[in-house]
């Protein structure tokens, strides 16, 4: 994952569905976890499922889960303010950054531990040593109203975007806030340039903190298009009625992975290691599908309105140049909006 020549790795892991080798995994002390009886979990989880998957960890093994929810990049923020001044408050991190977890893990952040299923799991979204797993694999797509945007007039491509019939119809996400909008905002930067981004501010483009905050805007009509987002979302919407269309672009879409480290020094080791476990889980793993994501277990169905991966052209991703360029990125972003 940390070399630019296999960054697309995962995506051919994912085409082909590779049987992975089975591997034996890591030993979990569940007395002492429970003795230990909680464990602090930050995490860009979108909300609903990470309170399903705590609610289902606490009913399965009695330990209590201490959640701390935020965006990607504003829940790595506040992990790394705490390691700085030399304070571990968190056992288990879960962000939408793969290239800061890799680094993270370089560092030795994270204890290596595989966890049951670690196997199920691609190659390249996961450390071969277990310092961190995917626990699902986020598609960033557009996505729009199907009852206020004909579908002659329905964006196809990122550029299309452009056009100025969209102007003062579209929002998307802040990178200063969440990872997916990072790694989102630095790949199109990197392959249209940054007057991409100045015409979409031309265009009137509302940004908002998070996919969340982007979702509510549609739902209420205050904004039509979703210019890149969490099409997790978008699905989840559907289910619950609302008119809106996940758009795939023809340029591609970006998969992501969200991985899950376990904390070294954290206060609550084994029931970490536990909950790290138990987000691969059969139980767990189920709900992203559920409410609209991916699994990242190969072995897991898609959504159900939503394709396979392997039917999904997506955009290459340089994890090594995004972490570089991170705080670059969103200087630049930031200049343009502000």
């Amino acid at each position: 994952m940390t070399r630019p020549c296999r960054r697309s790795a995962i995506l051919a892991a994912l085409a082909m569905l590779i049987p992975f080798a089975a591997n034996a995994a890591d030993a979990v002390d569940v007395d002492a976890a429970k003795k230990e009886g909680k464990v602090v979990w930050y995490t860009s989880t979108p909300i609903e499922t990470a309170n399903k998957i705590v609610k289902a960890f606490e009913t399965s093994t009695g330990v209590k889960v201490e959640m701390f929810r935020s965006g990607g990049s504003a829940v790595l923020r506040r992990f790394l303010q705490e390691q700085q001044a030399g304070r571990i408050v968190a056992d288990v991190l879960t962000t939408s950054d793969p290239a800061a977890s890799a680094s993270l893990a370089k560092k030795g952040v994270f204890v290596p531990f595989k966890p049951a299923n670690f196997d199920k799991v691609p190659d390249e979204a996961k450390e071969a040593n277990g310092a961190y797993v995917a626990q699902r694999l986020n598609m960033i797509t557009l996505y729009a109203r199907t009852d206020k945007v004909a579908p002659e007039n329905m964006p196809k491509t990122w550029t299309d975007l452009l056009d100025p019939k969209y102007k003062g119809h579209m929002v998307t996400t802040d990178p200063s806030y969440t990872a997916l909008g990072l790694m989102t905002v630095a790949t199109l930067a990197k392959k249209y340039g940054w007057d991409y981004y100045k015409k979409l501010r031309a265009n009137d483009t509302m940004i908002v903190q998070g996919n969340q905050q982007v979702s509510d805007m549609l739902k209420r009509g205050e904004r039509l298009i979703c210019a890149g987002g969490l099409d997790s979302y978008a699905a989840d919407e559907r289910k619950q009625g609302h008119p809106i269309a996940t758009i795939y672009p023809t340029e591609g879409a970006l998969i992501i992975p969200s991985p899950t480290g376990v904390v070294k020094g954290g206060p609550n080791p084994n029931a970490a290691k536990l909950f790290a476990e138990f987000m691969l889980s059969d139980t767990a793993q189920k709900f992203f599908p559920e409410d609209g994501g991916y699994a990242a277990r190969t072995d897991i169905d898609p959504p159900a309105d939503s394709p396979r991966l392997a039917d999904v052209k997506a955009l290459p991703l340089d994890y090594d140049e995004i972490e570089r360029d991170a705080a670059r990125v969103k200087r630049q972003f930031n200049e343009i909006f502000q």
